[in-house]
């Protein structure tokens, strides 16, 4: 039986997830999720914890500390949802750059995937939900009836990253960010622990000549 309130976009790094997802929940008045932020506190909360994440990583270690960590949502007075800790909001904290260079080390890691996997699921409950991540309609939820994965050209990806970060956008930069980025795509796909890769029955999109509006039609279309 498909799972009718999930919907699933995937796709690499810097192909307008977050953006998209945003503005498909905002459309259809459901809910965001963004699993690379739950990624990011976990980062955050190993950190926290004086484990040293520039050398090796002892899985054993890792476990010890998840046991101590409780990782909810909560809805704000505007109705915000806001991604806690403990009991802490933790949205403003998880953009630093520390936690940014450490969270794909993290996110490879088969024990914290595990342990994530049931608190993504869980989330189902909540309502309408339009989850982003690398793996949502492959692994996280599979029975999913909406999927969708996203993606456009390293160059393209390359302009926007730039664009976002305000940044120059110079033909030398745009090489070198897309050569980044394709280099993250090849390590994505190729790892062990839930590989990024497109789920049989997600639909595709290419949105290097698309805008942010006519990918958002093309889902809530598809989802209507």
């Amino acid at each position: 039986m498909s799972l009718r309130n999930v919907i699933a976009i995937d796709g690499p790094a810097a192909s307008g997830k977050s953006t998209i997802a945003q503005k498909v929940a905002d459309r259809l008045g459901g809910i965001y999720i963004s699993t690379g932020n739950m990624y990011r506190a976990i980062t955050l909360f190993l950190m926290k914890n004086k484990l040293n994440l520039d050398s090796d990583i002892d899985p054993d270690q890792v476990n010890s500390i998840l046991k101590k960590l409780s990782l909810s949502y909560t809805k704000d007075s505007n109705g915000k949802l806001n991604l806690m800790t403990n009991g802490k909001a933790v949205d403003s904290e998880i953009r630093s750059p520390d936690v940014a260079r450490h969270v794909s080390k993290i996110a490879a890691m088969a024990n914290v995937r595990a342990w994530l996997i049931e608190k993504q699921r869980e989330l189902a409950s909540l309502g309408l939900v339009v989850m982003e991540g690398r793996d949502i309609g492959t692994i996280i939820f599979p029975d999913a009836k909406y999927k969708f994965f996203l993606t456009a050209s390293p160059e393209v990806r390359a302009r926007r990253r730039l664009a976002q970060t305000g940044e120059t956008i110079e033909g030398s930069t745009v090489a070198s960010v897309a050569r980044e980025i394709a280099a993250r795509d090849e390590m994505d796909s190729k790892r062990k622990v839930a590989p990024l890769k497109k789920a049989d029955d997600a639909i595709f999109i290419d949105s290097s000549e698309m805008t942010i509006d006519e990918v958002v039609n093309q889902i809530v279309s598809s989802i209507k």
